[in-house]
């Protein structure tokens, strides 16, 4: 199945990229986005444990099961001011 994957602020740096689509098998969750993306990116591994990632205008677990077509949103923690 195909996504598509948005990076945003520090993320689009990190990647070299503001968007993405990735081919994955039909019963991938986040974490299997997440293991393709670190492979294509090793340097978002330092993010890990930092980001946030929505699928639509929901924020997901990393367990959530993608579909086809779907667009994931990476983003990094939440600075207010």
């Amino acid at each position: 199945m195909k996504v598509r994957v948005q990076f945003f602020s520090r993320l689009k740096d990190v990647t070299g990229c503001a968007r993405q689509e990735l081919e994955l098998p039909a019963d991938a969750i986040i974490d299997t986005l997440l293991a393709q993306l670190f492979e294509n990116h090793p340097k978002l591994v330092d993010w890990n444990a930092h980001m946030l990632i929505a699928v639509g205008l929901e924020y997901v677990p990393r367990d959530h099961a993608l579909r086809e077509g779907d667009v994931v949103s990476i983003m990094p923690p939440v600075q207010g001011g």
